[in-house]
């Protein structure tokens, strides 16, 4: 008997980019060893119900009708979906293809619902649709979701609303079926690359084989997988998230995906106002950690709510905040700093008259640094005025007119070479300004593009992983990243994410860092000889945190609300 096919859908508002990756996605995974063939709903294919169907919704006039109802509408939509499920799917399905569909009932919900049918109606008509799948679900759906269309022209108040329902109904459905919110802000082959992983992790996950064809098509789909990482640019390591099983781990690996899981319990609990103690942990009740997303701590929260979108979001402007608050990492500097010069523009910048108010605060015994990693100096300083070295080295920058070359990056990487050919600015550093600058309007990359790990996150992978066998630690960081859900579940954890949005590199990498501090107390038998063997940092409870807002683009702050009771008493932004 042949085994069944698997059915994966892209959904979203129109404008998204769905059709371009749903034909990528089939061309990868074909590449890959998993044959796929594209379809769309209702379909425009000649000769089927479905192209009337399209013909009737975009080209009404071509058939001499003059207006159609929403309600008929979507009941027309349905009608063809019925059709195609019937003739085209459930055959294929059955005899073991795989399907990459675009769009799904979710459509008709969503338009329906924004466009004013009735939503008794709308579920009357989803019923008969989801009737007719039977026990075919999706193995995983898409949400191919961005903050505005491809298209300036299709931006409007109607797209946002849809936009919005589908992030609702992706809540909503994710207890049913895998689904999986893929920001479309990176390039396509980035975009695709993570798809086909997860695809590719959840056949794996499954324990399923694909086409019924046993352990020699296994075989075949592994060395496809080598060819397609070739084609792609990377390594096979990055394509492969089995890989991962083949490294040979410590327990700190079990405590890294259990330390991910409590803290983001203690972080919920603390923003739904729990009463203290928010973890059963004595690590956690007694040391201060970082929370699990990097955007989710205090100080990110502050430069992304207060700095970065609090201002002119001209590229000068927010680079030179964004840069001046991170030179300090410090709250209160930065508020400090605008108190006694009521307004930061980098028009007005004035390094030495900035430097002088440094000197005097410093004069007063206050520290103006974070102490969450060491600055180096920069040129230009003098004796212990390092500052000023910071902040002559900021004022190159405008002069090199750095913000607007940055706008004018088309990747993640090129705009962290930019920024890592300053003097001051090492791997680390440059990049850890990136994920800061890529935070803003400035630039628009995915956090999945690369990931340079800092000295904390390589001590931890090497607690995890006594040999990396031949891999690099970038690549483990990946293939840890890649594989959280199956690992997660493997352990029986169910971690909660950040409104859908899953872990990306830059989290992974600093739950290493922080895992490798937990792992002191916890695992002492894995800290090498000469190395740091308590956790300095106490954790002093500061009451309920003020309700999270994250960059806009991320489509994550609407949804907040709906899951946080009393939004409007956490806000105090």
């Amino acid at each position: 008997m042949t085994a069944p096919g698997y059915l994966i859908v892209l959904e979203g508002p129109d404008g998204v980019g769905k059709s371009t990756l749903s034909g990528a996605l089939r061309a990868r995974l074909t590449e890959v060893g998993l044959p796929s063939r594209a379809y769309a709903f209702p379909g425009n294919e000649p000769g089927t119900l479905g192209s009337l169907v399209y013909r009737l919704h975009h080209e009404a006039d071509s058939v001499g009708i003059r207006a159609v109802s929403p309600t008929a509408i979507q009941t027309m939509h349905i009608a063809a979906h019925l059709d195609a499920i019937e003739r085209v799917f459930r055959p294929r399905l059955e005899a073991g293809e795989t399907i990459v569909l675009d769009r799904y009932w979710w459509s008709t919900a969503v338009y329906g619902a924004v466009t004013g049918v009735s939503r008794d109606v709308l579920a009357d008509l989803i019923s008969a649709e989801r009737r007719y799948w039977g026990a075919i679900q999706p193995i995983v759906l898409f949400l191919i979701d961005r903050t505005r269309p491809w298209r300036s022209t299709e931006h409007t108040p109607a797209w946002d609303q849809l936009a919005r329902e589908y992030r609702d109904l992706a809540s909503k459905e994710r207890a049913q079926y895998r689904v999986e919110v893929i920001a479309n802000d990176a390039e396509p082959q980035s975009v695709v690359r993570g798809m086909v992983d997860t695809v590719l992790a959840l056949i794996r996950a499954a324990d399923r084989k694909i086409e019924g064809a046993g352990s020699g098509v296994d075989q075949q789909l592994t060395l496809n997988l080598s060819d397609s990482a070739r084609w792609l640019h990377t390594s096979p390591a990055q394509m492969s998230v089995g890989r991962i099983k083949g490294l040979k781990s410590t327990p700190v690996f079990d405590t890294y995906w259990r330390f991910a899981v409590e803290r983001q319990r203690a972080y919920f609990r603390r923003l739904e106002g729990a009463s203290p103690p928010w973890s059963t942990d004595p690590i956690l009740q007694r040391h201060r950690f970082t929370n699990a997303y990097r955007a989710s701590d205090r100080v990110s929260q502050y430069l992304i709510r207060h700095v970065i979108y609090r201002g002119d979001q001209q590229p000068e402007e927010v680079f030179f905040r964004t840069i001046l608050f991170k030179l300090f990492n410090r709250i209160e500097t930065w508020e400090l700093l605008e108190r006694s010069l009521g307004g930061l523009h980098a028009a007005e910048f004035d390094p030495g008259h900035y430097g002088r108010l440094l000197d005097r605060v410093m004069e007063a015994g206050q520290s103006i640094y974070s102490g969450a990693y060491i600055m180096p100096a920069a040129p230009g300083g003098q004796g212990r005025a390092k500052h000023s070295g910071h902040l002559m080295l900021l004022q190159r920058m405008l002069r090199d007119n750095l913000p607007r070359r940055l706008a004018d990056t088309r990747s993640l990487r090129d705009a962290f070479e930019l920024l890592r050919a300053y003097p001051m600015m090492g791997d680390f550093l440059a990049f850890q300004y990136i994920i800061d600058l890529n935070y803003s309007t400035l630039l628009n990359f995915s956090e999945m593009e690369f990931i340079v790990p800092g000295p904390g996150a390589r001590s931890g992978l090497r607690k995890c992983f006594p040999e990396l066998a031949g891999l690099s630690e970038a690549d483990v960081i990946r293939l840890v990243t890649e594989s959280q859900h199956d690992e997660f579940a493997r352990r029986g954890l169910l971690f909660r994410d950040l409104w859908g949005r899953p872990l990306q590199l830059i989290d992974c990498q600093n739950l290493f860092c922080e895992v490798d501090k937990y792992a002191r107390v916890a695992h002492p038998e894995c800290t090498q000889e000469g190395g740091r063997t308590r956790i300095k940092q106490v954790f002093r409870p500061a009451g309920r945190p003020p309700r999270p807002w994250y960059p806009p683009k991320w489509g994550l702050n609407a949804r907040i609300g709906h899951d946080i009771e009393d939004a409007n008493a956490l806000d105090r932004g």
